[in-house]
């Protein structure tokens, strides 16, 4: 933690060098055996830089020289991690993309970008699409494949390797999940998101127990942070390829977790149906990061597991914990953030023991210097007033790639702008109630999406197992909110209809004193609920289909 060169470009090579188990596994992939056995396959610290240096040749060997970017359109899972690590030894840029991005977006966005070559899964997919436009196309197109069984010998790695990187450095460009449109390019620096998880690093559970999987996507800020964590802790986590709840449960069950790290979109399934009692046996700790989740889904999950008693006590000493009984239950760490913020910059924690408390993300984490609320001219609101939330903070991006105006947008009086909606109370705690480019503009004034879904998926739980609220034109030609949802499986073969959900909802939004709805839909097949790169349903989508839905 004190070498003033450590930083996100380089975090390996610490690694190897101050850890003096490096030939011990530590990151894990999985499969499955002929018999439908899951399989799980350890790498050491020594086995990892080898990897990267394999691959690093390959790209010196086709002319990626530092500073050009490169875009990475393989599998989620192990692989993008040695990509990116492989480009940064070099002094390179990885731009990661989401291999579940239209081929045609993606084509954009990399020609947007400026890479110098892509290395792809399935190269075939943008084949057309540059042939459309052959001056856009980059110097290589090279199948993944064949990056994956180069022979290296013989190949020279640069004179000065690993590439010495400074404080600015950009060590990586990740793409937006593209729910507000175009995914726009997020600059990640050598610094300034190593600064935004020093205190983390001290703070994060790292007994000789501990075991963590990683859910998050690996072509995106979320996933490179989780694996510098366990990289340079030597925690034992297993890089997860799929966040479906298919795969996810049965190597749950064969690795025992005591830690997982998702988007919300993994916690939705392990919350619905029968909950995964074997696979969570021994988890403590559920960490979501990106959008905040929902309490219908947290009050689930809580519900598993175990807490040691050194993890609720750390005060005491180790002979002492261990002779202390666990807690049953677990804790959810409910953090909001984004790439463009660096990390979750704000963090809930939720117990067994805990209150409801809905949209609450909890009080801000020691990254960020000041958070605040603010109106629409850049001044402070009072407590409790509904505004823009907006951050100081280290660990900040240095801005969107090729695009200084978008970035200055995002500026105001000295402060980044998250693209949020948010209130404060007294005691300091932050409420997370929208995006700005969902706030639905009714005629009796602004609605909050995120506050209804909270209510649909707590309090009419026996029927809706996700949802999503969306503004439509209604009527009169004002802005309605509606809700998307998907039913409980008790739901469906009970044939519950819309019109039974939309006065349930209505029902309980009115106790709560919230908006009612002016209409339910269900969604029965995936095109009804549409989900981006990363997983996130696409509103923005779910307001063109529905847009007349009051016509006439």
């Amino acid at each position: 933690m004190k070498e003033p060169g450590l930083g996100a470009g380089n975090f390996l090579d610490y690694a190897v060098e101050f850890n003096p188990n490096r030939d011990v596994h530590f990151a894990y992939t999985h499969g499955v055996d002929h018999r439908g056995q899951v399989t799980l396959r350890g790498h050491s610290l020594v086995d990892v830089v080898a990897l990267r240096d394999r691959y690093a040749r390959w790209y010196h060997m086709m002319g990626v020289r530092p500073g050009e970017p490169v875009g990475i359109v393989v599998a989620e899972g192990f692989e993008p991690l040695l990509h990116f690590l492989a480009l940064n030894a070099l002094g390179a840029i990885p731009a990661p993309v989401n291999d579940a991005m239209r081929a045609d977006v993606m084509k954009r966005y990399l020609t947007y970008v400026g890479v110098v070559g892509v290395v792809a899964d399935d190269p075939t997919r943008l084949a057309a699409a540059y042939r459309a436009d052959p001056q856009s196309r980059p110097r290589f197109v090279t199948p993944a494949h064949e990056l994956a069984a180069f022979d290296d010998g013989g190949v020279a790695l640069p004179e000065v390797y690993p590439h010495p990187r400074q404080p600015d450095d950009i060590i990586g460009i990740i793409h937006s999940s593209g729910t507000t449109g175009t995914p726009k390019g997020t600059t990640l620096s050598h610094r300034s998101f190593w600064d935004g998880k020093q205190d983390r690093m001290i703070r994060f559970p790292c007994e000789p127990y501990d075991k963590l999987m990683s859910l998050m996507p690996h072509t995106h800020a979320g996933g490179l942070s989780y694996f510098l964590t366990a990289t340079l802790l030597g925690l034992p986590t297993v890089v997860m390829g799929d966040w479906r709840r298919a795969t996810v449960e049965p190597v749950m069950e064969a690795f025992q977790p005591t830690m997982l790290a998702s988007f919300p979109r993994t916690f939705v399934e392990l919350a619905t149906g029968e909950l995964p009692v074997k696979g969570a046996a021994r988890v403590h700790s559920w960490f979501n990061t990106a959008d905040a989740a929902h309490w219908g889904h947290i009050r689930r999950l809580i519900q598993l597991g175990e807490r040691p008693a050194g993890l609720i006590k750390p005060w005491l000493l180790p002979a002492e914990a261990a002779e202390e009984k666990p807690l049953p239950g677990s804790q959810y760490i409910d953090g909001l953030g984004s790439s463009e913020m660096g990390m979750a910059l704000f963090g809930g924690l939720f117990t067994p023991e805990s209150p409801r408390a809905d949209r609450c993300v909890g009080k801000p984490q020691p990254a960020v210097e000041h958070a605040t609320i603010l109106d629409p001219d850049g001044n402070e609101v009072p407590v409790g007033t509904v505004g823009m939330l907006a951050v100081k903070s280290p660990s900040l991006t240095p801005g969107y790639w090729n695009n200084p105006r978008l970035t200055e947008s995002f500026w105001l009086k000295g402060y980044f702008l998250t693209g949020d909606v948010a209130r404060m109370d007294e005691e300091g705690n932050f409420y997370h109630l929208d995006r700005t480019i969902d706030i639905i503009d009714t005629l009796d004034g602004p609605v909050y999406s995120l506050e209804l879904e909270e209510v649909l998926i707590a309090d009419c739980w026996d029927h809706i197992r996700d949802c999503n609220v969306v503004g439509v034109p209604g009527p009169d030609g004002d802005q309605v909110p509606i809700a998307v949802v998907q039913l409980q499986a008790e739901a469906e073969q009970a044939q519950v209809t819309e019109e039974m959900l939309l006065e349930k909802a209505n029902r309980e939004l009115r106790e709560k004193g919230l908006a009612q709805l002016a209409a339910v839909r269900i969604a029965r097949t995936p095109e009804d609920y549409p989900l981006g790169p990363t997983g996130k349903v696409l509103k923005r989508e779910l307001r063109t289909r529905h847009a007349t839905l009051f016509a006439g």
